[in-house]
């Protein structure tokens, strides 16, 4: 089902594809995940100085890197990991952290109601299209004063990659994201108590462009979009994508921008 808050987007990858193509990256992630891990240690970094859970989630695990940072900063607590894909999962379990690794999805957690105290969840929700759905989960697993810190990417993600692809051949080739404007309406409708809720741009730079489209083959966040373009990329598209994209060089090299949502929220104490 396509929320609401999705109107603007045309549409979300459907899930399975998305378990399968972050199940194929499952051994490469981690070789190109620089972005991945300094957002998740900033998420880390904004969680409440007060906050030592009991049990904790780590949803949306991937590869399992943060279960295992969070393993090492709440030693006395348990914890969980869970990913809707089976190969991240796979590759997570031998290297350990957290307790149990689940497959689930965020819009529909297998746990029961008020099992957690922390719901960490670094660049994952953003390939859920049923937002408020999310935020109804995590309200219900969370115990009281239990708290909800995520990150993810909004409107104008690899905006460079967006515009260059559709000065070549007008089709989007980039994924869809929500609006930061959805994120403040969804998490303000919610039950749960805002603590902060923010977006900060971040920028890689490449030294061309297969360097930036081989790095999200190997992420598994390639384009994903329903009604992409078919087919093989033909040589003459991909030179006419070079040049466009070299409108953008910058002295570091080829700018690729994310605009990283932060948001922290609270179950109410009864």
């Amino acid at each position: 089902m396509i929320d609401p808050d999705q109107d603007s987007l045309g549409g979300l990858p459907n899930k399975r594809q998305v378990a399968a193509s972050f199940s194929r990256a499952a051994g490469s992630y981690d070789s190109v995940a620089a972005l991945q891990r300094q957002v998740g240690q900033r998420l880390l970094a904004a969680l409440p100085a007060s906050i030592n859970p009991a049990r904790w989630l780590d949803l949306g695990c991937g590869t399992g890197y943060f279960s295992r940072v969070l393993a090492e900063r709440f030693p006395a607590s348990a914890g969980l990991a869970l990913d809707i894909a089976e190969g991240m999962l796979q590759h997570a379990r031998p290297l350990g952290g957290a307790q149990q690794f689940i497959a689930g999805d965020a819009e529909q957690l297998p746990l029961r109601d008020g099992t957690c105290d922390l719901l960490f969840s670094s660049l994952a929700l953003q390939w859920c299209a049923n937002f408020p759905a999310v935020l109804s989960e995590a309200r219900r697993v969370l115990r009281p004063g239990g708290v909800l810190a995520f990150s993810s990417l909004c409107v104008g993600t690899l905006q460079e990659l967006r515009d260059s692809w559709q000065a070549v051949d007008g089709f989007v080739h980039v994924n869809r994201f929500r609006r930061f404007e959805d994120y403040q309406r969804v998490c303000g409708d919610s039950t749960l108590t805002l603590l902060s809720l923010h977006v900060t741009p971040q920028t890689l730079h490449f030294p061309d462009v297969r360097s930036l489209t081989h790095e999200l083959k190997a992420l598994g966040a390639h384009n994903l979009n329903p009604g992409r373009p078919g087919g093989l990329t033909g040589r003459a598209r991909m030179l006419a994508l070079f040049n466009a994209y070299e409108q953008f060089r910058q002295p570091q090299g080829l700018p690729a921008t994310y605009q990283v949502v932060y948001g922290v929220l609270q179950k109410e104490i009864s």
